[in-house]
């Protein structure tokens, strides 16, 4: 999708076609059957109250003649009846179709949404690299596009059925200017339905122009929105009642919700009140002109009793035109700006994303063209995995998250054997987790190259690369699901293959976890739901691990730990990557961490430093070596025995895999 929804400074004409295209954009998701009907719904509804007026008034002009004739039966009178009766039954039918009006907008919101929300979430997680989702103008499009679908503001789904709304609106405006021009002339009619249409115009640019300085806005209302979740959520509750934060968080939050409401209500004012002003003025001169007319041709006896009755009811409905809709107006408004910003996000992922084959526009680049039936690092033409037949190389692989900015990752030279465990250790700073961000595809050096088995990562399928590795991030996820879904997230189509998720569970240490659940592989991870149960942080991260694999039985070569086990203690953690090491012996695993003792039994160590790697080779080597790696490792020790000295050192609550004791494992209501 390449069109977007104008800005209120775009010229008049362009920003009509362009909004009333993305208009057709998302009424194209609800399906031609359902716009038919819908059409249908909206049309009847608008015209059945012009039907009604003019049937009133065929009643109100008879009514006289049949009064004169005298009787209750006569001929006049059952002309009065039937047409009393069929303006009954307009209104009748008018009010039995408006629940179908309902109807038709919700199924046309939620089809729409359900397409939009499809294509955010494949924008976010999927098309844009993840160095991007840091970017501050990306987090506020991406923030105004999700909050509409989390119901804070009109959905594009909203804009689509408001749009369809609309066919009701003007079939009763044309009906009304036609009985005036009818009536009082051509005229009369052309002028009323003129006042009302610029009067609608006008308060719609109005509104559009409130819409742009909202827009304008993103960032303020992303950090009042962020408050008002963390202060309403369980996260803080702890920590707001123990430090007293409270008084803080609500001074904070009456800082940020002034500095985002005082321009939007200064902006308000503007842009709303004088425009109010003129077209109040435009009404009153169209409409008393078109009652003026009307008068005249009254107290003249130009018109029949019919003719007046009609008129007069006709007029009114273009002075009513221009006032607010409320089944349109926001929901078009700020749905479409909610369209906008998901358009716009859309082709900001679309621009940001590598020249990669089988991705976007760049899927027809040289980068992916290879021999008829070929295809790069043994990837089959079908788009399987490729599997990683040689070592893994960085070259000369140097790396920045902004261009302006200072290079994490310079000059980089590593090789990861294959089948073989290589541990990454370095202090805080020295580009560990960058360099697992490098390999997992996440990012792109700025220089240099990734190579699997001789061929450039930047020319493989991302996806097809990234099925291929199984990692446990340092701040991995703990999803608020069942315990089989949060160890079968390491591979979706193996949820409900109970036999693999016990399985890796069990060469994860989790078996013995999950018994001990309330309701095994069932029980849902979290005590905020019923019958669910928390886990300490040792009984997460054998989850976390059985995730990972569970990829790896699912053809994964890869695993990558991005130290895990920060949280934990010396020995727990050196007990944790010692069973690691064991269960995952022959498969080609990286393990970053920045307590070195714990990773000695690696087949090699790497120590990074300055953007590169400073020393390499196996534990032995590097203290024989007596350089960078032994000073630390030494630091480490001391520190690590002064800390038993002082009895500071692992407590009985705490096994040495991690795990803390059963109690922290139990359901919802148990004390």
């Amino acid at each position: 999708m390449s069109s977007s929804v104008p800005s209120a400074d775009a010229g008049w004409l362009g920003s009509r076609v362009r909004r009333w295209r993305a208009v057709v954009e998302l009424l194209r998701h609800a399906g031609a059957g359902l716009l038919v009907s819908g059409a249908v719904v909206h049309l009847v509804v608008g015209l059945l109250p012009i039907a009604f007026i003019a049937w009133t008034s065929r009643v109100i002009a008879d009514i006289p003649a049949a009064a004169a004739a005298g009787g209750t039966t006569g001929a006049d009178w059952k002309k009065v009846a039937a047409a009393l009766g069929i303006a009954v039954g307009a209104f009748v039918l008018q009010q039995l179709l408006t629940p179908f009006q309902t109807v038709v907008s919700e199924v046309v919101t939620r089809r729409v949404d359900g397409a939009c929300i499809g294509r955010l979430m494949d924008g976010a997680l999927n098309d844009l690299p993840a160095a991007e989702l840091e970017r501050q103008d990306v987090l506020d499009l991406l923030s105004d596009a999700r909050s509409a679908f989390d119901r804070a503001r009109p959905t594009p789904g909203d804009a689509a059925a408001g749009a369809l709304a609309l066919i009701a609106r003007y079939a009763q405006l044309a009906g009304a200017a036609v009985m005036v021009a009818v009536t009082l002339g051509v005229l009369p009619g052309v002028m009323v339905a003129l006042t009302a249409l610029v009067i609608r115009f006008g308060q719609r640019g109005s509104l559009g122009r409130f819409a742009t300085l909202l827009g304008s806005l993103a960032g303020p209302r992303r950090r009042v929105g962020y408050l008002r979740r963390a202060a309403g959520g369980p996260e803080l509750a702890k920590e707001t009642r123990m430090l007293g934060l409270l008084p803080w968080l609500l001074g904070r939050h009456e800082r940020e919700a002034r500095e985002y409401l005082e321009p939007l209500w200064t902006g308000r004012r503007r842009l709303l009140f004088w425009p109010f002003v003129g077209l109040a003025v435009v009404g009153l001169l169209g409409g008393g002109t078109a009652l003026v007319v009307l008068a005249r041709s009254g107290v003249d006896g130009t018109l029949s009793l019919l003719q007046l009755s009609v008129a007069l009811q006709a007029v009114l409905i273009p002075m009513r035109f221009g006032v607010y809709f409320p089944e349109s107006d926001v929901q078009t408004q700020y749905g479409l700006a909610a369209y906008d910003s998901l358009v716009r996000f859309e082709a900001l992922a679309r621009a940001r994303v590598p020249a990669r084959p089988g991705v976007g526009p760049a899927s027809d680049s040289a980068a992916g063209t290879s021999p008829a039936g070929t295809s790069p690092a043994g990837m089959s033409p079908t788009g399987a995995s490729p599997a990683i037949d040689g070592p893994i190389r960085f070259e000369n692989v140097a790396f920045r998250y902004q261009e302006d900015g200072p290079d994490v990752l310079r000059g980089l030279e590593l090789e990861l054997r294959p089948g073989r465990s290589t541990a990454i250790v370095g202090l805080n700073g020295s580009g560990k987790t960058t360099l697992v961000k490098l390999l997992a595809g996440l990012h792109e050096p700025t220089e240099g190259r990734v190579t699997a088995g001789g061929t450039d990562l930047a020319g493989l399928p991302a996806e097809a690369w990234q099925r291929r590795i199984a990692v446990i991030f340092q701040d991995f996820t703990r999803y608020q699901l069942t315990a089989a879904e949060n160890i079968g997230m390491g591979r979706p189509e193996l949820l409900g293959d109970r036999e693999a998720l016990l399985a890796a569970a069990e060469r994860a240490g989790a078996a013995e976890i999950v018994a001990r659940l309330p309701k095994g592989l069932d029980t849902v991870l979290s005590t905020q739901y019923e019958g669910g149960s928390d886990l300490s942080g040792g009984q997460w991260q054998r989850i976390a691990l059985s995730r990972a694999l569970l990829a790896v039985d699912a053809g994964a070569s890869l695993l990558i730990l991005d130290e895990p086990t920060a949280q934990l203690d010396v020995r727990a953690e050196a007990a944790f990557f010692d069973r690691f090491l064991e269960m995952t012996e022959g498969i080609t695993s990286v393990i970053i961490a920045h307590r070195f003792s714990s990773v000695r039994r690696a087949d090699r160590i790497v120590v990074l430093a300055d953007g590169g790697v400073a020393e390499s080779g196996t534990h032995e080597q590097l203290m024989e070596l007596d350089g960078r790696y032994a000073e630390l490792f030494r630091i480490q020790a001391e520190r690590f025995a002064r800390d038993e000295e002082s009895g500071d050192g692992p407590t009985d609550a705490q096994d040495p895999d991690g795990q803390e004791e059963d109690r922290t494992m139990r359901p919802v209501g148990a004390r």
